[in-house]
């Protein structure tokens, strides 16, 4: 009997070393049983000693947006026409740890920011799957955050031109660039945020916005599991739609079957304007196919346009701002 006693008290030791092991992996491993599980005071406290703050400002993060190097210029003057702002002075440069040369310059708008490349050579291997470009405050610090957070490092760290930059992606096959300037940059805050759109498969959705809250240190703002399917095109049917804010911005998960009409699935940033009518119609003028007109959306009215090049976006406005 007194063995038996003694081989019961390491089974319950073991099992609370395990589950102690499993707070300290922020998102990588599966969720303890619900008697060992952290309080939700204490939950806060673990997730910061694991993944340190490192976001910037949403004003740093960028779509990154691959077009043929004939249509770049074409682009960049769309654009900007449609949204307003300037562009950075464009320059040739390698911006991958392998040989490779690009156009580069930056689009900025008070309704977000784009990385424009023109590739003169072939891209390289992963390059141009990455939708965003995080600024990040310690780029060693983010990649160990994002891999505590359970993410993987699909490109380790190397310079570029101006600092260093990785790819890393999220459960679900969603690929982020993070990166850190030598110079710390200084860009006007913008008039509204975008949304980063990331369509994904309801069997991932839930731990892709785990992770990410977790490594944001952001917040569920909204977690509609019936969303109107006629915001992605199919009016007779519900989705599940997550709305997270963090200071990286704005991410907007559409959790789907994957049975979405053309163009749906093809945009990666929405964009908040005061008048959506009026942008559509700058956007005609300025060269760009207006996709899916106006209609109704959450809390306003949206549209996908195409611009030169290739490039798909959701413009949308509040329904205040329409009227």
């Amino acid at each position: 009997m007194a063995a038996q006693r003694m081989v019961h008290a390491d089974i319950a030791r073991l099992t609370r070393y395990a589950a102690l092991a499993g707070l300290l992996a922020c998102g990588s491993n599966p969720s303890p049983p619900p008697a060992a599980a952290p309080t939700a005071a204490a939950q806060p406290q673990t997730i910061d000693a694991v993944t340190p703050a490192v976001a910037v400002a949403p004003q740093y993060d960028t779509t990154h947006v691959y077009v043929a190097p004939e249509d770049v210029d074409r682009f960049a003057t769309s654009f900007l026409a449609t949204f307003g702002g300037k562009s950075t002075k464009q320059v040739v440069v390698t911006v991958t740890p392998t040989p490779s040369s690009t156009t580069s310059q930056l689009l900025q708008t008070p309704v977000g920011t784009v990385s424009l490349f023109g590739f003169k050579t072939p891209v390289p291997v992963p390059f141009g799957t990455e939708r965003t470009g995080y600024l990040v405050s310690d780029l060693d610090q983010a990649l160990s955050a994002a891999r505590a957070c359970g993410a993987y490092v699909i490109v380790e760290s190397f310079p570029d031109p101006i600092g260093r930059d990785a790819v890393i992606q999220w459960p679900g096959g969603v690929n982020m660039q993070l990166y850190w300037h030598t110079t710390k940059p200084s860009y006007p805050a913008f008039q509204t945020i975008p949304d980063n759109r990331v369509y994904l498969s309801p069997d991932r959705a839930s731990t892709c916005v785990q992770s990410f809250v977790r490594f944001a240190h952001g917040n569920v703002v909204d977690d509609d599991p019936k969303a109107p399917g006629g915001e992605i095109g199919r009016p007779n049917d519900t989705y599940r739609r997550v709305r997270v804010e963090s200071a990286f911005g704005k991410l907007l998960v559409l959790a789907t079957d994957g049975h979405l009409p053309y163009p749906y699935g093809h945009e990666t940033t929405g964009y908040e304007v005061a008048d959506l009518a009026a942008t559509l119609a700058k956007a005609r003028a300025a060269g760009a196919t207006v996709l899916v007109d106006l209609h109704p959306s959450a809390g306003g009215q949206s549209a996908l346009v195409s611009f030169p090049g290739g490039y798909m976006a959701e413009i949308h406005a509040a329904t205040s701002s329409t009227r």
